[in-house]
Protein backbone atom coordinates (compact mmCIF):
# COMPACT_ATOMS: atom_id res chain seq x y z
CA UNK A 1 0.00 0.00 0.00
CA UNK A 2 1.34 3.32 -1.31
CA UNK A 3 2.19 5.49 2.34
CA UNK A 4 0.14 8.39 3.26
CA UNK A 5 2.94 10.06 5.18
CA UNK A 6 3.24 12.27 2.42
CA UNK A 7 0.21 14.19 0.29
CA UNK A 8 -0.63 12.79 -2.89
CA UNK A 9 -0.22 15.46 -5.85
CA UNK A 10 -4.15 16.23 -6.47
CA UNK A 11 -4.47 15.64 -10.47
CA UNK A 12 -3.71 18.44 -12.98
CA UNK A 13 -6.56 19.20 -15.34
CA UNK A 14 -4.33 17.40 -18.35
CA UNK A 15 -4.74 14.05 -15.77
CA UNK A 16 -7.98 14.40 -15.63
CA UNK A 17 -9.16 14.97 -18.65
CA UNK A 18 -6.34 11.60 -19.78
CA UNK A 19 -8.85 9.55 -17.22
CA UNK A 20 -12.14 11.04 -19.12
CA UNK A 21 -10.54 8.73 -21.92
CA UNK A 22 -11.65 5.29 -20.06
CA UNK A 23 -15.28 6.87 -19.63
CA UNK A 24 -15.13 7.38 -23.34
CA UNK A 25 -13.69 3.88 -23.98
CA UNK A 26 -16.26 2.62 -21.44
CA UNK A 27 -18.94 4.44 -22.74
CA UNK A 28 -18.02 3.63 -26.63
CA UNK A 29 -18.34 -0.29 -25.66
CA UNK A 30 -21.24 -0.30 -23.55
CA UNK A 31 -23.43 1.76 -26.12
CA UNK A 32 -22.47 -1.10 -28.92
CA UNK A 33 -23.98 -4.27 -26.31
CA UNK A 34 -27.05 -1.87 -24.80
CA UNK A 35 -27.95 -0.29 -28.44
CA UNK A 36 -27.12 -2.03 -31.20
CA UNK A 37 -26.98 -5.67 -30.25
CA UNK A 38 -30.35 -5.22 -28.58
CA UNK A 39 -32.39 -3.41 -31.67
CA UNK A 40 -31.11 -6.49 -33.79
CA UNK A 41 -31.81 -8.86 -31.52
CA UNK A 42 -35.53 -7.22 -31.42
CA UNK A 43 -36.02 -6.48 -34.55
CA UNK A 44 -33.62 -7.86 -37.07
CA UNK A 45 -33.79 -11.98 -35.22
CA UNK A 46 -37.68 -10.80 -33.98
CA UNK A 47 -36.97 -11.78 -30.57
CA UNK A 48 -38.65 -11.10 -27.43
CA UNK A 49 -37.21 -7.48 -26.28
CA UNK A 50 -37.10 -9.71 -22.65
CA UNK A 51 -34.02 -11.33 -23.86
CA UNK A 52 -31.77 -8.48 -23.88
CA UNK A 53 -33.48 -6.82 -21.30
CA UNK A 54 -32.24 -10.07 -19.44
CA UNK A 55 -28.73 -9.84 -20.77
CA UNK A 56 -28.22 -6.72 -19.89
CA UNK A 57 -30.35 -6.86 -16.31
CA UNK A 58 -27.57 -9.67 -15.85
CA UNK A 59 -24.41 -7.55 -16.30
CA UNK A 60 -25.28 -4.92 -14.35
CA UNK A 61 -26.14 -7.32 -11.72
CA UNK A 62 -22.65 -8.86 -11.81
CA UNK A 63 -21.58 -5.26 -10.83
CA UNK A 64 -23.23 -5.74 -6.99
CA UNK A 65 -19.65 -6.77 -6.40
CA UNK A 66 -18.39 -3.13 -7.02
CA UNK A 67 -18.42 -2.09 -3.32
CA UNK A 68 -16.00 -5.23 -2.47
CA UNK A 69 -13.60 -3.43 -5.63
CA UNK A 70 -13.93 -0.18 -3.62
CA UNK A 71 -13.36 -1.64 -0.62
CA UNK A 72 -9.92 -3.20 -1.98
CA UNK A 73 -8.85 0.18 -4.12
CA UNK A 74 -9.13 2.00 0.03
CA UNK A 75 -6.90 -0.51 1.16
CA UNK A 76 -3.97 -0.08 -0.79
CA UNK A 77 -3.06 -1.33 -4.32
CA UNK A 78 -1.98 0.02 -7.65
CA UNK A 79 -5.27 0.77 -9.29
CA UNK A 80 -4.12 1.38 -12.95
CA UNK A 81 -3.89 -3.08 -13.33
CA UNK A 82 -7.54 -3.15 -12.63
CA UNK A 83 -8.70 -0.37 -14.84
CA UNK A 84 -6.45 -1.62 -18.27
CA UNK A 85 -7.67 -5.17 -17.27
CA UNK A 86 -11.55 -4.03 -16.64
CA UNK A 87 -11.30 -2.88 -20.29
CA UNK A 88 -9.68 -6.05 -21.66
CA UNK A 89 -12.09 -7.70 -20.23
CA UNK A 90 -15.15 -5.69 -21.51
CA UNK A 91 -13.61 -5.52 -24.87
CA UNK A 92 -13.61 -9.44 -25.32
CA UNK A 93 -17.14 -9.27 -23.35
CA UNK A 94 -18.23 -7.62 -25.80
CA UNK A 95 -16.92 -8.96 -29.01
CA UNK A 96 -18.40 -12.28 -27.36
CA UNK A 97 -22.01 -10.81 -27.26
CA UNK A 98 -21.34 -9.33 -31.07
CA UNK A 99 -20.51 -13.22 -31.65
CA UNK A 100 -23.18 -14.75 -30.11
CA UNK A 101 -25.62 -12.27 -31.70
CA UNK A 102 -24.61 -13.55 -35.11
CA UNK A 103 -24.46 -17.12 -33.88
CA UNK A 104 -28.50 -16.61 -32.40
CA UNK A 105 -29.88 -16.22 -36.42
CA UNK A 106 -28.66 -19.52 -37.16
CA UNK A 107 -28.53 -21.74 -33.43
CA UNK A 108 -30.29 -19.71 -30.74
CA UNK A 109 -29.45 -21.47 -27.96
CA UNK A 110 -25.96 -21.69 -28.48
CA UNK A 111 -25.94 -18.01 -28.93
CA UNK A 112 -27.80 -17.52 -26.25
CA UNK A 113 -25.52 -19.18 -23.81
CA UNK A 114 -22.51 -17.51 -25.07
CA UNK A 115 -24.21 -13.84 -24.75
CA UNK A 116 -24.93 -14.94 -21.17
CA UNK A 117 -20.89 -15.51 -20.68
CA UNK A 118 -20.30 -12.32 -22.66
CA UNK A 119 -22.52 -10.31 -20.45
CA UNK A 120 -20.92 -11.60 -17.08
CA UNK A 121 -18.01 -10.82 -18.91
CA UNK A 122 -19.28 -6.97 -19.61
CA UNK A 123 -20.45 -6.52 -16.20
CA UNK A 124 -17.20 -7.68 -14.55
CA UNK A 125 -14.91 -5.54 -17.15
CA UNK A 126 -17.20 -2.27 -16.23
CA UNK A 127 -17.54 -2.77 -12.65
CA UNK A 128 -13.85 -3.61 -12.33
CA UNK A 129 -12.40 -0.87 -14.61
CA UNK A 130 -15.35 2.00 -13.68
CA UNK A 131 -15.15 1.64 -9.80
CA UNK A 132 -11.46 2.24 -9.43
CA UNK A 133 -11.26 4.92 -12.20
CA UNK A 134 -13.85 6.75 -9.66
CA UNK A 135 -12.32 5.72 -6.93
CA UNK A 136 -8.85 7.25 -8.46
CA UNK A 137 -10.53 10.61 -8.92
CA UNK A 138 -12.11 10.70 -5.97
CA UNK A 139 -9.47 10.83 -4.02
CA UNK A 140 -6.32 12.07 -6.17
CA UNK A 141 -8.79 15.00 -6.97
CA UNK A 142 -8.60 18.77 -5.41
CA UNK A 143 -12.19 19.17 -3.21
CA UNK A 144 -12.69 22.47 -5.47
CA UNK A 145 -12.62 20.45 -8.21
CA UNK A 146 -14.64 17.63 -7.73
CA UNK A 147 -17.77 18.77 -9.11
CA UNK A 148 -16.36 19.77 -12.36
CA UNK A 149 -13.64 16.75 -12.41
CA UNK A 150 -17.07 14.35 -12.40
CA UNK A 151 -18.44 16.54 -14.54
CA UNK A 152 -16.30 16.23 -17.51
CA UNK A 153 -15.73 12.41 -16.45
CA UNK A 154 -19.28 12.38 -17.44
CA UNK A 155 -19.32 14.46 -20.94
CA UNK A 156 -16.80 12.30 -21.83
CA UNK A 157 -18.48 9.05 -21.25
CA UNK A 158 -21.40 10.36 -23.29
CA UNK A 159 -19.28 11.57 -25.97
CA UNK A 160 -17.78 8.09 -26.38
CA UNK A 161 -21.74 7.23 -26.62
CA UNK A 162 -22.74 9.56 -28.95
CA UNK A 163 -19.87 9.76 -31.69
CA UNK A 164 -19.99 5.48 -31.60
CA UNK A 165 -23.45 5.17 -31.72
CA UNK A 166 -23.27 8.31 -34.53
CA UNK A 167 -20.56 6.34 -36.69
CA UNK A 168 -21.87 2.51 -35.90
CA UNK A 169 -24.93 3.69 -36.98
CA UNK A 170 -23.24 4.54 -40.17
CA UNK A 171 -20.85 1.79 -40.47
CA UNK A 172 -23.91 -0.66 -40.02
CA UNK A 173 -26.34 0.40 -42.89
CA UNK A 174 -26.51 -2.04 -45.20
CA UNK A 175 -26.86 -4.53 -41.88
CA UNK A 176 -25.08 -7.97 -42.44
CA UNK A 177 -23.10 -10.13 -39.38
CA UNK A 178 -19.80 -9.66 -40.87
CA UNK A 179 -19.72 -5.98 -41.03
CA UNK A 180 -21.53 -6.16 -37.37
CA UNK A 181 -18.65 -8.48 -35.93
CA UNK A 182 -16.12 -5.72 -38.14
CA UNK A 183 -17.53 -2.57 -36.56
CA UNK A 184 -17.35 -4.00 -32.92
CA UNK A 185 -13.66 -5.11 -32.99
CA UNK A 186 -13.13 -1.62 -34.50
CA UNK A 187 -14.87 -0.31 -31.57
CA UNK A 188 -12.86 -2.23 -29.15
CA UNK A 189 -9.49 -1.84 -30.57
CA UNK A 190 -9.86 1.93 -30.31
CA UNK A 191 -11.99 1.73 -26.56
CA UNK A 192 -8.77 -0.41 -25.41
CA UNK A 193 -5.93 1.83 -26.98
CA UNK A 194 -7.72 5.15 -25.20
CA UNK A 195 -7.75 3.56 -21.88
CA UNK A 196 -3.88 2.52 -22.25
CA UNK A 197 -2.82 6.13 -23.48
CA UNK A 198 -5.57 7.43 -20.80
CA UNK A 199 -4.19 5.80 -17.52
CA UNK A 200 -0.83 4.98 -18.16
CA UNK A 201 1.44 7.38 -16.08
CA UNK A 202 -1.18 8.84 -13.93
CA UNK A 203 -1.15 7.06 -11.13
CA UNK A 204 2.60 7.39 -10.48
CA UNK A 205 2.50 11.18 -11.07
CA UNK A 206 -0.67 11.53 -8.34
CA UNK A 207 1.63 9.60 -6.09
CA UNK A 208 4.18 12.03 -6.18
CA UNK A 209 4.81 14.10 -2.83
CA UNK A 210 4.31 17.86 -2.31
CA UNK A 211 6.08 19.92 -0.69
CA UNK A 212 3.26 20.49 2.16
CA UNK A 213 3.99 19.59 5.91
CA UNK A 214 3.28 15.95 7.08
CA UNK A 215 -0.44 15.66 7.66
CA UNK A 216 -2.01 13.85 10.83
CA UNK A 217 -2.31 10.16 10.19
CA UNK A 218 -5.68 8.88 9.24
CA UNK A 219 -7.29 5.90 9.80
CA UNK A 220 -5.84 4.41 6.45
CA UNK A 221 -1.71 5.12 7.48
CA UNK A 222 0.13 2.50 6.83
CA UNK A 223 1.05 -0.32 9.38
CA UNK A 224 -2.67 0.52 10.66
CA UNK A 225 -4.63 -2.68 9.99
CA UNK A 226 -7.70 -2.54 7.46
CA UNK A 227 -10.99 -2.94 7.97
CA UNK A 228 -12.89 -5.57 6.74
CA UNK A 229 -15.09 -5.08 3.66
CA UNK A 230 -17.96 -6.11 6.06
CA UNK A 231 -17.08 -3.73 8.66
CA UNK A 232 -15.98 -0.65 6.04
CA UNK A 233 -19.90 -0.94 4.60
CA UNK A 234 -21.52 -1.37 7.76
CA UNK A 235 -20.27 2.17 8.74
CA UNK A 236 -20.61 3.43 5.23
CA UNK A 237 -24.58 2.35 5.81
CA UNK A 238 -24.86 3.45 9.22
CA UNK A 239 -24.23 7.14 7.68
CA UNK A 240 -27.95 8.10 7.04
CA UNK A 241 -26.29 11.05 4.56
CA UNK A 242 -24.91 8.20 2.75
CA UNK A 243 -28.07 5.51 2.93
CA UNK A 244 -30.65 8.64 1.63
CA UNK A 245 -28.59 9.17 -1.14
CA UNK A 246 -28.56 5.44 -2.38
CA UNK A 247 -32.09 5.33 -2.49
CA UNK A 248 -32.47 8.23 -4.29
CA UNK A 249 -29.70 7.08 -7.08
CA UNK A 250 -31.98 3.67 -7.10
CA UNK A 251 -34.75 4.82 -7.83
CA UNK A 252 -33.49 8.06 -10.08
CA UNK A 253 -31.13 5.22 -12.04
CA UNK A 254 -34.51 3.18 -12.25
CA UNK A 255 -36.44 6.06 -14.13
CA UNK A 256 -33.71 6.86 -15.99
CA UNK A 257 -32.42 3.22 -17.50
CA UNK A 258 -36.77 2.12 -18.37
CA UNK A 259 -36.48 3.56 -21.55
CA UNK A 260 -32.58 2.53 -22.80
CA UNK A 261 -33.70 -1.25 -24.05
CA UNK A 262 -36.89 -0.05 -26.05
CA UNK A 263 -36.23 3.45 -27.38
CA UNK A 264 -34.26 1.67 -30.49
CA UNK A 265 -36.90 -1.00 -31.17
CA UNK A 266 -39.79 1.84 -30.42
CA UNK A 267 -38.31 3.33 -33.19
CA UNK A 268 -38.01 0.10 -35.72
CA UNK A 269 -41.90 -0.65 -35.00
CA UNK A 270 -43.98 2.20 -34.68
CA UNK A 271 -41.39 5.34 -36.95
CA UNK A 272 -39.73 1.82 -38.90
CA UNK A 273 -36.24 3.26 -38.69
CA UNK A 274 -33.70 1.26 -39.94
CA UNK A 275 -30.66 -0.53 -37.84
CA UNK A 276 -28.62 2.38 -39.00
CA UNK A 277 -31.56 5.20 -38.53
CA UNK A 278 -32.25 4.09 -34.92
CA UNK A 279 -28.58 3.95 -34.11
CA UNK A 280 -28.39 7.11 -34.90
CA UNK A 281 -31.23 7.86 -33.34
CA UNK A 282 -29.43 7.07 -29.80
CA UNK A 283 -26.76 8.79 -31.18
CA UNK A 284 -29.05 11.73 -30.58
CA UNK A 285 -30.14 11.10 -27.35
CA UNK A 286 -27.19 10.92 -25.79
CA UNK A 287 -26.03 13.67 -27.82
CA UNK A 288 -29.20 15.65 -26.10
CA UNK A 289 -27.93 14.26 -22.70
CA UNK A 290 -24.15 15.88 -23.36
CA UNK A 291 -26.09 19.22 -24.07
CA UNK A 292 -27.96 18.74 -21.11
CA UNK A 293 -25.11 18.25 -18.50
CA UNK A 294 -23.02 20.88 -20.42
CA UNK A 295 -25.71 23.53 -19.62
CA UNK A 296 -26.25 22.16 -16.35
CA UNK A 297 -22.62 22.48 -15.57
CA UNK A 298 -22.48 25.78 -16.79
CA UNK A 299 -25.05 27.52 -14.78
CA UNK A 300 -24.15 25.71 -11.75
CA UNK A 301 -20.21 26.86 -11.51
CA UNK A 302 -21.24 30.58 -12.86
CA UNK A 303 -24.68 30.65 -11.17
CA UNK A 304 -24.71 27.88 -8.09
CA UNK A 305 -21.76 29.03 -6.07
CA UNK A 306 -22.73 29.23 -2.36
CA UNK A 307 -26.32 28.05 -3.20
CA UNK A 308 -26.77 24.78 -1.28
CA UNK A 309 -29.89 24.16 -2.78
CA UNK A 310 -29.01 25.07 -7.06
CA UNK A 311 -27.62 21.61 -7.80
CA UNK A 312 -30.88 19.81 -5.88
CA UNK A 313 -33.07 22.16 -8.46
CA UNK A 314 -31.71 21.17 -11.16
CA UNK A 315 -32.75 17.53 -9.61
CA UNK A 316 -35.91 17.86 -9.58
CA UNK A 317 -36.67 20.11 -12.66
CA UNK A 318 -34.30 17.59 -14.77
CA UNK A 319 -36.28 14.52 -13.36
CA UNK A 320 -39.73 16.09 -14.06
CA UNK A 321 -38.97 17.82 -17.78
CA UNK A 322 -37.53 14.07 -18.50
CA UNK A 323 -41.17 12.66 -17.31
CA UNK A 324 -42.66 15.58 -19.70
CA UNK A 325 -40.07 14.30 -22.53
CA UNK A 326 -41.36 10.60 -22.05
CA UNK A 327 -45.40 11.64 -22.58
CA UNK A 328 -44.29 13.26 -25.29
CA UNK A 329 -43.25 10.10 -26.92
CA UNK A 330 -46.38 8.36 -25.91
CA UNK A 331 -48.35 11.35 -27.72
CA UNK A 332 -45.96 11.39 -30.82
CA UNK A 333 -46.51 7.39 -30.96
CA UNK A 334 -49.99 8.41 -32.42
CA UNK A 335 -48.55 10.38 -35.38
CA UNK A 336 -45.91 8.95 -36.22
CA UNK A 337 -46.30 10.00 -40.05
CA UNK A 338 -45.63 13.59 -38.56
CA UNK A 339 -44.02 13.48 -35.24
CA UNK A 340 -40.21 15.06 -34.65
CA UNK A 341 -39.14 12.00 -33.40
CA UNK A 342 -35.37 13.70 -33.20
CA UNK A 343 -36.24 16.52 -31.73
CA UNK A 344 -38.10 14.80 -29.06
CA UNK A 345 -35.54 12.26 -28.01
CA UNK A 346 -33.01 14.83 -28.16
CA UNK A 347 -34.95 16.55 -25.46
CA UNK A 348 -35.56 13.95 -23.54
CA UNK A 349 -31.55 13.36 -23.62
CA UNK A 350 -30.86 17.22 -22.02
CA UNK A 351 -33.59 16.45 -19.35
CA UNK A 352 -31.60 13.27 -18.53
CA UNK A 353 -28.56 14.95 -18.62
CA UNK A 354 -29.66 18.59 -16.63
CA UNK A 355 -30.89 15.89 -13.53
CA UNK A 356 -27.96 13.35 -14.05
CA UNK A 357 -25.35 16.08 -13.80
CA UNK A 358 -26.57 17.33 -10.59
CA UNK A 359 -26.64 13.99 -8.94
CA UNK A 360 -23.36 13.05 -10.04
CA UNK A 361 -21.90 15.81 -8.84
CA UNK A 362 -22.98 15.82 -5.32
CA UNK A 363 -21.79 11.79 -5.20
CA UNK A 364 -17.88 13.07 -5.96
CA UNK A 365 -18.48 15.56 -2.87
CA UNK A 366 -19.96 13.47 -0.61
CA UNK A 367 -17.82 10.68 -1.44
CA UNK A 368 -14.99 12.31 0.33
CA UNK A 369 -17.12 13.39 3.22
CA UNK A 370 -19.23 11.92 6.37
CA UNK A 371 -22.15 12.48 8.25
CA UNK A 372 -19.84 14.21 11.14
CA UNK A 373 -18.46 16.84 8.11
CA UNK A 374 -15.13 15.60 8.56
CA UNK A 375 -13.33 13.83 5.97
CA UNK A 376 -14.45 10.06 4.86
CA UNK A 377 -11.34 8.23 6.54
CA UNK A 378 -10.73 6.21 3.50
CA UNK A 379 -14.07 5.34 2.09
CA UNK A 380 -14.45 7.02 -1.10
CA UNK A 381 -13.71 3.76 -2.73
CA UNK A 382 -16.46 1.68 -0.91
CA UNK A 383 -19.11 4.62 -1.15
CA UNK A 384 -18.72 5.04 -4.90
CA UNK A 385 -18.85 1.17 -5.03
CA UNK A 386 -22.20 1.13 -2.78
CA UNK A 387 -23.72 4.31 -5.37
CA UNK A 388 -22.50 2.50 -8.23
CA UNK A 389 -23.90 -0.87 -6.97
CA UNK A 390 -27.45 1.37 -6.48
CA UNK A 391 -27.00 2.10 -9.98
CA UNK A 392 -26.35 -1.00 -11.36
CA UNK A 393 -29.16 -2.49 -10.02
CA UNK A 394 -31.30 0.29 -11.12
CA UNK A 395 -30.16 0.25 -14.58
CA UNK A 396 -30.44 -3.21 -15.18
CA UNK A 397 -34.15 -3.42 -13.10
CA UNK A 398 -34.98 -0.47 -15.26
CA UNK A 399 -33.99 -1.97 -18.54
CA UNK A 400 -35.78 -5.39 -17.85
CA UNK A 401 -39.04 -3.60 -16.53
CA UNK A 402 -38.84 -1.54 -19.98
CA UNK A 403 -38.41 -4.54 -21.90
CA UNK A 404 -40.61 -6.79 -19.90
CA UNK A 405 -43.84 -3.81 -19.90
CA UNK A 406 -43.17 -3.80 -23.85
CA UNK A 407 -44.00 -7.03 -24.02
CA UNK A 408 -46.57 -7.54 -22.18
CA UNK A 409 -48.26 -4.49 -23.46
CA UNK A 410 -47.66 -5.88 -27.11
CA UNK A 411 -49.82 -9.01 -25.65
CA UNK A 412 -52.60 -6.97 -24.35
CA UNK A 413 -52.67 -4.02 -26.66
CA UNK A 414 -52.80 -5.01 -30.33
CA UNK A 415 -52.21 -1.73 -31.39
CA UNK A 416 -47.96 -1.21 -31.38
CA UNK A 417 -47.77 2.82 -30.82
CA UNK A 418 -50.29 2.54 -28.10
CA UNK A 419 -48.87 -0.29 -26.27
CA UNK A 420 -45.19 1.42 -26.45
CA UNK A 421 -46.84 4.75 -25.79
CA UNK A 422 -48.66 3.33 -22.63
CA UNK A 423 -44.61 1.90 -21.32
CA UNK A 424 -43.30 5.37 -21.68
CA UNK A 425 -46.50 6.97 -19.65
CA UNK A 426 -45.02 4.28 -16.93
CA UNK A 427 -41.90 5.53 -16.81
CA UNK A 428 -43.26 9.40 -17.07
CA UNK A 429 -44.99 8.36 -13.41
CA UNK A 430 -41.53 6.95 -11.84
CA UNK A 431 -39.47 9.64 -13.26
CA UNK A 432 -41.94 11.81 -10.98
CA UNK A 433 -41.42 9.70 -8.24
CA UNK A 434 -37.57 10.16 -8.31
CA UNK A 435 -38.08 14.25 -8.69
CA UNK A 436 -40.08 13.95 -5.05
CA UNK A 437 -37.58 11.85 -3.83
CA UNK A 438 -35.41 14.57 -4.89
CA UNK A 439 -37.36 17.10 -3.32
CA UNK A 440 -37.36 15.29 0.13
CA UNK A 441 -33.77 15.03 0.54
CA UNK A 442 -33.42 18.97 0.54
CA UNK A 443 -29.95 19.95 0.92
CA UNK A 444 -28.14 16.35 1.22
CA UNK A 445 -28.36 16.37 -2.38
CA UNK A 446 -26.29 19.55 -2.83
CA UNK A 447 -22.69 19.35 -3.38
CA UNK A 448 -20.68 21.99 -1.46
CA UNK A 449 -20.12 25.35 -3.00
CA UNK A 450 -17.10 25.76 -5.07
CA UNK A 451 -14.75 28.13 -3.65
CA UNK A 452 -15.32 31.68 -5.61
CA UNK A 453 -11.28 31.43 -6.46
CA UNK A 454 -11.22 28.14 -7.51
CA UNK A 455 -10.32 28.04 -11.17
CA UNK A 456 -13.30 25.52 -13.52
CA UNK A 457 -11.51 25.63 -16.58
CA UNK A 458 -8.91 22.96 -18.01
CA UNK A 459 -5.21 24.54 -17.84
CA UNK A 460 -5.46 26.93 -15.47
Amino acid sequence: MISPSLPAKPLSWLSLFRLGLVQTALGAIVVLTTSTLNRVMVVDLALPAALPGLLVGLHYAVQLSRPRWGHGADTGGRRTPWIIGGVALLAAGALGAAGATVLMAGALVAGIALAFVAFVAIGLGVGMAGTNLLALIATRTAPARRPAAATLAWLMMIAGIAVTAGVAGQLLDPYSPERLMAVAAGICAVALTLTIAGVTGIERRAHRPMTPPIPAPTPMTEGAAAPSFAEALREVWADGQARRFTIFVLVSMLAYAAQDLILEPFAGHVFGYTVGESTTLSSTQHGGVFAGMLLTGIVASVWGRGRPGFLRVWCVGGCILSALSLVLLAVGAQSSETWPLDLNVFALGASNGAFAVAAISSMMALASADARGGQSGGREGIRMGLWGAAQAIGFGAGGLLGALGVDAARALIPDTATAYGTVFTAEAALFLVASLLAARAGRRLAAPPVPANASLMPGE
